[in-house]
C-alpha cells in the first residue's frame, strides 16, 4: 500500500488530500476548519482530517507533496520587481521579508509544521514539490473518465505560467504550452473584480452572476486597449493599464481614465448600471477567449476529450458556452478547480508521473461525487444537539423524505447537512440550504434573509439526471454544478414589452419560467445533475419532491450565511440555522423545525461573518 499526502497552502484556499494506491480518499479545504474564508494558512486541520479519515499516522504516509515550486515563484517575483524597477519598491519591500524569513525555505517550514501533527518528524526525503500547472492539471485529468484529453488550465498566476495546455495519455501528462504572468486570463478577471468594488479572490463568482443584468458595451474597449487576442485565443495584456506587478492594487489610473470612473466604494457606493455593463464586457470577453483557445486546440490535436482546471475553470457560463458549441465530444472539469485542488492534483501528479503508476480503471466518478470531507455518525449528530439545546425528532429515512419534501413544497427554506462534506466550493447536497424553484420569492428570501447576501446572486438547480432535458437545454452530466445552460423553452415564460425594456435590477422581479427562483435574469441555470450512484439520500428526496410537486428540481445553495464557509459541522449547522430565518434543519436523521427550538438560542449572522 502506497499512501500520499497532498498539501496546497500559502496563497489562498489551502487544502490537503489523501490517495491510497492511486484512490481518492479524503479531501477538505482548512477554511471549513478554521472557519475563515478561503484560508491560506498551514492546513494543519486539513491534513489531521484526512490522515485520520485514512487511519495513517503521518509517519505511515509514503510521499508527501506540496502543488507548487517556492523558488521557481520567488524568481518570478524577483525578476519582476527588476523588471519594473524602480516602481513596485513597496510592494518588494512588503513581501521579501516573509519570503525571506519563511517562504523560500518552505522545506524547513514544512517540517517544522508537520512536527506539529507528529512530534520528531524530520524525514525531509518524503516532502516533495509539483509545480503549480502540472498540479491543476493533474486533479483535471487523472479523475476524469478519459483515455486521452487535451487539459486547459487557467488561473492568476503560478509559479510563472497563468494559462497552461497540457496532453494526457493513460497515466502520461506532459503540458505543452504555457502562457506567462503578467499575461492572465485570471488575473484580468480579477481586475474587474476589483473595480466593481468585489473582492479578489472571492467575488470573482459574483461578477459571473451580475453580468446578465448588464449590456457587453465595452469590449471594444476591453479588445481595443487591456488585452491583444490571437486567433488561437492567446493573448497578452497591456500592463500600462494594470497595477498588480507592482503596486497593492489591480488596477491603475489609466484603467479607470479608459473607463471614465474609479473602482467602486463597496462600503460607499451602490452598483449602478455601469458596473453591470462592465461585467457583462469582461464576462464575454472572457467567454470569447475561453472558446478561441477550445477551437485551436481541438484543431491542432484532434483529441475529442477536454479536461478544464484553475480558477478560470469555475466559470460555468464560459464553460456552458464551450460545451453547447459542441467544439468538443467530452468535457470534464475538476469541481475543486482552484488552488484547493491543486493538492489532490500533487498527489496524483506524483503517483503516476514520478511512481509511474497505471490508472487503474476509468471510472465515470472516480471523484465519488466530490464528497471526500468529513462525516458525522447519528449518534454523534444526536449527542452534539442535545448539548447545544436542541428539539428534534428523530424520523426513519423513509419518514425524513417524506416530511422533508412536504416542508419545501410549503415554500420552506431547509438546511441539509447529510454524509460528507463536499471537497471544492460548491454544495452538492451534502451541506446545502434547499427551497422550492416554483416559488416566486424563493430566489429574494433565500437571499435577503437567509443568506444575508446582494439579492442579484442567483441560485442553482439540483435536478433528477433522468428529467434534465425536460427542464433544462442541457443532455450533458453535470454533477459538480459547473455548466451553465438555458431553461428548456416549454418551461420558459415570454416577456412583455414592458419588461424587455426594464433596466439592472428592476429585471429580477420579472418572471421567467415555471421554476423562477433558478432561472436567472438570461434565462439560465447553473445546473447540478443528481446521479442515485453518488448520493442516493438526496437523489430520493428531489425525486419525493417531484411525486409532490411534479418539479424534479429543487433550489440548492451551500449551507452558510455570507462571508461564512460551507458549515463542517452539526453544531456549526445548528448555529447558522438558528442564525438566519431557516425553518427547518434536516441533519442526520434529525427533523428540527425553528418554531420549537428555544428563542434563547437565536443568533443574528447577519453580520457575523466578513463581507466576502
Amino acid at each position: 500500500m502506497i499512501s500520499i499526502l497532498g498539501i496546497s497552502a500559502f496563497y489562498h484556499d489551502s487544502a490537503a488530500a489523501i490517495i491510497i494506491d492511486g484512490k481518492i480518499v479524503a479531501a477538505a479545504q482548512e477554511e471549513r476548519f478554521t472557519r475563515k474564508k478561503h484560508d491560506s494558512g498551514y492546513p494543519f486541520n486539513a491534513v489531521e482530517f484526512v490522515l485520520k479519515f485514512a487511519k495513517l499516522k503521518l509517519s505511515e504516509i509514503d510521499h508527501i507533496v506540496f502543488f507548487e515550486k517556492p523558488f521557481l515563484k520567488f524568481e518570478r517575483l524577483l525578476e519582476t520587481y527588476v523588471a519594473y524597477a524602480p516602481r513596485g519598491f513597496i510592494q518588494f519591500t512588503k513581501s521579501m521579508p516573509i519570503w525571506l524569513r519563511e517562504k523560500l525555505f518552505q522545506k524547513k517550514m514544512l517540517i517544522n509544521f508537520l512536527n506539529e501533527h507528529e512530534k520528531n518528524f524530520n524525514n525531509e526525503k518524503k516532502i516533495l514539490f509539483s509545480e503549480h500547472h502540472l498540479s491543476h492539471a493533474a486533479s483535471a485529468f487523472f479523475p476524469s473518465p478519459f483515455e486521452e484529453a487535451i487539459i486547459l488550465t487557467a488561473d492568476g498566476v503560478g509559479e510563472w505560467a497563468t494559462t497552461t495546455v497540457a496532453i494526457g495519455k493513460g497515466k502520461d501528462l506532459e503540458i505543452k504550452k504555457e502562457i506567462h504572468f503578467p499575461h492572465s486570463l485570471g488575473l484580468l478577471y480579477s481586475a474587474f473584480t476589483y473595480y466593481i468594488g468585489f473582492k479578489v479572490n472571492s467575488g470573482e463568482y459574483k461578477l459571473m452572476g451580475l453580468a446578465p443584468y448588464g449590456e457587453p458595451k465595452y469590449i471594444d474597449k476591453i479588445a481595443n486597449n487591456l488585452i491583444d487576442i490571437k486567433d488561437d485565443g492567446s493573448f497578452r495584456l497591456d500592463q500600462s493599464f494594470f497595477n498588480y506587478t507592482t503596486g497593492l492594487t489591480m488596477t491603475s489610473n489609466k484603467f479607470h481614465n479608459l473607463f471614465g470612473q474609479n473602482p467602486r466604494d463597496p462600503n460607499n457606493e451602490k452598483i449602478t448600471q455601469f458596473h453591470m455593463d462592465i461585467a457583462a464586457s469582461i464576462q464575454k470577453v472572457t467567454e470569447e477567449i475561453m472558446l478561441k483557445l477550445s477551437k485551436s486546440l481541438k484543431e491542432e490535436y484532434k483529441i475529442n476529450n477536454l479536461c478544464l482546471a484553475g480558477g478560470v475553470a469555475l466559470n460555468c457560463v464560459a464553460n456552458g458556452k464551450i460545451l453547447k458549441e459542441n467544439i468538443f465530444k467530452n468535457i470534464w472539469i475538476q469541481p475543486a478547480a482552484g488552488d484547493a485542488g491543486g493538492s489532490l492534483g500533487a498527489a496524483l501528479a506524483f503517483w503516476h508521473l514520478e511512481l509511474n503508476k497505471d490508472r487503474k480503471s476509468l471510472s465515470s466518478d472516480a471523484m465519488h461525487g466530490s464528497y471526500l470531507g468529513p462525516e458525522y455518525s447519528q449518534s454523534n449528530i444526536e449527542n452534539e444537539l442535545k448539548n447545544l439545546g436542541a428539539k428534534f425528532n428523530v424520523l426513519n429515512e423513509e419518514e425524513l423524505i417524506d416530511k422533508t419534501a412536504e416542508s419545501l413544497a410549503e415554500d420552506k427554506a431547509i438546511g441539509w447537512f447529510q454524509g460528507r462534506m463536499e471537497f471544492g466550493p460548491r454544495a452538492l447536497g451534502g451541506r446545502s440550504i434547499l427551497g422550492n424553484p416554483k416559488s416566486e420569492s424563493m430566489q429574494k428570501n433565500l437571499n435577503l434573509k437567509v443568506k444575508y447576501r446582494e439579492s442579484f446572486r442567483p441560485f442553482a438547480p439540483s435536478v433528477l439526471r433522468e428529467d434534465l432535458e425536460d427542464w433544462f437545454e442541457l443532455s450533458y452530466d453535470s454533477p459538480y454544478m459547473l455548466l451553465v445552460a438555458e431553461v428548456n423553452s416549454k418551461i420558459k415564460k415570454n416577456m412583455s414589452e414592458d419588461q424587455k425594456k426594464l433596466f439592472g435590477i428592476d429585471k429580477l422581479n420579472v418572471k421567467r419560467s415555471e421554476i423562477p427562483a433558478v432561472t436567472h435574469v438570461d434565462y439560465s441555470a447553473r445546473i447540478q445533475t443528481v446521479h442515485k450512484e453518488t448520493n442516493i439520500k438526496y437523489y430520493k428526496l428531489i425525486k419525493k419532491f417531484k411525486e409532490k410537486t411534479n418539479c424534479p428540481v429543487l433550489v440548492n445553495t451551500s449551507f452558510n450565511v455570507r462571508g461564512e464557509p460551507i458549515v463542517n459541522t452539526p453544531k456549526e449547522a445548528f448555529n447558522c440555522f438558528m442564525g438566519n430565518e431557516m425553518e427547518v434543519l434536516v441533519i442526520g436523521n434529525c427533523f428540527l423545525e425553528k418554531k420549537y427550538q428555544d428563542q434563547s438560542l437565536k443568533k443574528d449572522y447577519s453580520n457575523q461573518f466578513e463581507k466576502d
